[in-house]
């Protein structure tokens, strides 16, 4: 019996090149084909690897896949394509405009039991581990606050999202959060901070020809769900100059819960990562979390999942006894 599980990729930015790099890595994994709406022939990708082929593909290959791993963006390509291929394939994606969540869940969950499919969504870091975090916090720190601090980096999501702005040919956002806000939760002072005393946003935009900047700028700045509730700062630059100096990933954050405990006892936990590329990582939690949705099919588990349904152990290459042995 081949115990390897075999993933598809669909979609081949930024994302998706991580999760082939991320694949390489994986003891138990095998990439068994890149599924995208480009012209395959034109990708460039490591000679020697699993081929790559139109979306329209899809309809012959669900025998020779056990997950794919959807790695479109969240604004436009996962609310489409995720109830549409959940209901074919087990799924894994990073969705991650959290106000519309238990919308994107509930769709995806009527998709995946339709087909008999597992669905895991909103699979990364934030959400994903920061959310894990969060949880922890307040279940052991019921009397207390919590606090998420983004960046500074760039953010996927909300670059994808500038991106899909008429008149935008290129660009890329940075979350850059507040210095002083952030030395206060840390004092231990619990202060209530609005989303705008918490993070600005700044973005480097290059414009395609004849747009009017005035009109980008105002459709960005108003964007519900991405920056109407923040100081968001529009930069127009060249693409030579967004190449030049914007080309790297960076990426990272905070989750902290400050609370009491018994006679009054101050208790601070904090969560934090430090990353050189975002995509690569956000795209290792992605394969992780795959090996997790091909066995809680195994077990019968269908229909939509989150990283809370998700056992951590189901997560590594060990075995239940190996991980006990080693890392308990």
């Amino acid at each position: 019996m081949n115990d390897t599980i075999r993933i598809g990729i669909v979609g081949y930015g930024n994302l998706g090149r991580g999760v082939e790099a991320a694949l390489r890595r994986a003891p138990d994994m095998r990439l068994a084909g890149i599924y995208t709406r480009r012209e395959p022939s034109l990708l460039r990708r490591p000679a020697g690897e699993a081929p790559a082929y139109g979306m329209e593909a899809l309809d012959g290959h669900g025998d020779g896949i056990d997950v794919l791993i959807l790695c479109g963006g969240s604004k436009s390509d996962l609310p489409e394509q995720g109830p549409a291929l959940a209901a074919r394939f087990n799924t894994v994606d990073s969705y991650d405009t959290h106000a519309r969540i238990p919308a994107y869940f509930a769709a995806m969950d009527a998709a995946a039991r339709s087909g008999g499919h597992t669905a895991l969504i909103s699979v990364g870091w934030d959400p994903g581990l920061f959310s894990l975090h969060r949880l922890l916090g307040e279940a052991f720190l019921p009397e207390g606050d919590s606090y998420t601090f983004w960046g500074k980096g760039i953010s996927q999501g909300h670059s994808d999202a500038v991106r899909r702005v008429s008149g935008v040919q290129a660009a890329v956002q940075y979350t850059l959060p507040s210095p002083s806000a952030l030395a206060r939760v840390r004092a231990g002072e619990r202060p209530r901070l609005t989303t705008r005393e918490k993070h600005a946003r700044e973005c480097f935009v290059v414009l395609a020809p004849g747009a009017d900047a005035q009109a980008v700028r105002q459709a960005i700045v108003t964007m519900p769900d991405y920056f109407a509730d923040y100081d968001t700062t529009v930069h127009f630059i060249s693409a030579e100059e967004l190449a030049r100096d914007h080309a790297a990933m960076p990426h990272g954050g905070l989750v902290l819960r400050s609370g009491s405990t018994g006679a009054g006892h101050e208790q601070m936990m904090e969560f934090s990562l430090r990353l050189d590329s975002n995509p690569e990582f956000t795209a290792s939690v992605l394969v992780a979390y795959a090996r997790a949705v091909h066995r809680l099919q195994q077990r019968g588990e269908v229909g939509a999942k989150t990283p809370f349904d998700v056992a951590p152990g189901l997560l590594s290459p060990m075995s239940a006894e190996a991980l006990r042995a080693t890392l308990l």
